[in-house]
Order: structure tokens, then sequence, then C-alpha cells
């Protein structure tokens, strides 16, 4: 099956130094790159997180710190990968969780504000955990009817990518319409429509600082916009004001907002504040 777009679709993966959205660092990305005409390009480059790659990530990588010694930084390759990735939409396993938030927190220490928010975000593995709910190798033997381990040599950003793809057109081909009797596992081609199939949460900021939340009348009724749709507003999820509006969090404690931006919060969570704060200010 042909991927059905409208602008370029990059399926990407990532590894890292950890699973730390604020400490840890892109060692290897690997991407696909898939046009509206079908043709597709490759890249994968290794990075240098400057800094000590652990020994349990070069045991499940096999990317040590000898291995990315003379190897550019993210810094150094941002721009370059800033400007084939834009106007594109994004698809990955286990990304919109992971590898989108940290990509992104990638970028802004760069100095490079990539807007993800202009992109359709697909996350296979989203869409795999609502039909099927297991994993990556799992997904690929589903799908592909193939064991992972027989085409891919584990724990290589590139070989997740090839996966990745591979179970990302299968997905389509399964849950096809008319290709299955459940009319519950039905997934048309379309990057808007899988974009909101792979939503998992309400998060505003990729870390799930800031979500969305109902605004209720004070009867605790929800307010319809002028669509019909239930009214959101950005709550904090943590710490002393959690379940409070942003907005009326700042106006009683005008200091957090600063003790955000110097705390150990992500650069995206600093973003994503800093922008409901000016939008009220304009207001």
């Amino acid at each position: 099956m042909k991927l059905n777009l409208n602008k370029p679709l990059v399926i990407f993966d990532l590894e890292t130094t950890g699973l730390d959205l604020v400490k840890d660092r892109v060692i290897q990305i690997s991407y696909i790159k898939v046009y509206p005409d079908g043709k597709e390009e490759r890249g994968d480059e290794l990075i240098n997180p400057e800094k000590h790659i652990e020994p349990i990530i070069t045991q499940l990588t096999g990317i040590s710190d000898e291995t990315v010694k003379d190897k550019p930084t993210f810094k150094q390759l941002a721009q370059t990968l800033a400007d084939k990735f834009a106007g594109s939409d994004f698809a990955g396993f286990n990304s919109n969780n992971f590898d989108i938030p940290l990509l992104a927190e990638e970028f802004l220490r760069a100095g490079i504000d990539f807007d993800f928010s202009k992109s359709k975000l697909i996350d296979a593995c989203a869409i795999f955990r609502k039909m099927e709910r297991r994993n990556l190798a799992s997904a690929y033997k589903f799908y592909c009817g193939r064991k992972m381990e027989e085409d891919f040599e584990a724990h290589r950003a590139d070989q997740d990518t090839e996966a990745t793809y591979r179970v990302l057109m299968g997905q389509l081909d399964k849950y096809a319409p008319g290709a299955n009797e459940d009319p519950e596992k039905v997934l048309e081609n379309d990057m808007q429509k899988l974009a909101e199939f792979s939503k998992m949460n309400k998060n505003v900021d990729f870390a799930g600082r800031i979500v969305w939340s109902e605004v209720k009348d004070a009867a605790g009724k929800p307010v319809l916009d002028e669509k019909g749709e239930p009214k959101m507003i950005e709550v904090f999820n943590f710490g002393k004001y959690k379940g409070m509006p942003v907005i009326d969090a700042l106006k009683r404690d005008p200091g957090y907002y600063g003790w955000i931006l110097q705390g150990d919060f992500t650069y995206n969570t600093k973003q994503v504040l800093t922008r409901i704060r000016l939008a009220e200010a304009k207001l």
C-alpha cells in the first residue's frame, strides 16, 4: 500500500544516552522521508552527545564513547536536520511519548525552535496499543509475518526505523476499510486521522507538565465552544497548583513562572508556559 500523503512524512527513530528528557541526549538519529509521489530518502547519523555513554546503553545499541568521539554534535547537525524536516509530518514507534519530545529538546538546546505543532504526529506504537496492545517486535511479527530478529539487529535506530516503516504500512493494509470484519478496527490512509488516532494523552507540552482540561460552568457542566465542542483550557499537571488553570495559578503566584523557568524542567515546558503567559498578556 502506498501512503496517502499531502506532504512529506518523516518516519524516524532515536537512540539516546537514556530516558530523561532534560538530561539525556541523542546518539543516533535515523529517518526515512517519504514524499507524496512515493519517493523515499533515507538518513542515518551518529551523534556525539558531549557526555559519557553508559555501558548499559552501549550494550543495547553498540554505540560507545569511542564510536561517536569524532562525530558531529546535535548542534552542528541541527540546522541541516531542521531544513530536511521542514514542512513534514512525523511518524515513529512510541515517538509521541519520547522521540518527538526529546528531538524538540535537542532542537531548542541548539537554538532552533522547530514547531512540531504544525506537523501531524503519527505514532505506530499508539495505533498498535489501541489495536493489539504489544511492542515493536510483536508488532513486526503480527503485521509483517516474520520475527524481527530474522530481519533486523536489535536496538539500532536505522534497523528500528525500517521495522517501524514496515509496521505502519502493515497496519494500513490490515485495517484498511473493507479489509476487516470488525468495524472498530478500521484505519483510513489519511495522515490527519492517523495523527488523531495516535494521541494517547491531553498534553500541552511534551512532558505532560501542562495538560488540556474541560472548562466547566458554575453547575459543573462543560462549557461548549462555537462548534459545540467542550471548551478546553491549559492546567498544571503537577505540584501545588495541579488541576488549576495555568493563568489562574500565575495570577495568584507570579513568582511561580520564574521558579519554573529556573527549575529542572524541559525547554519545551518553559516555552509552552511562556507562550500561554504572553497570549494572556495580549488579551
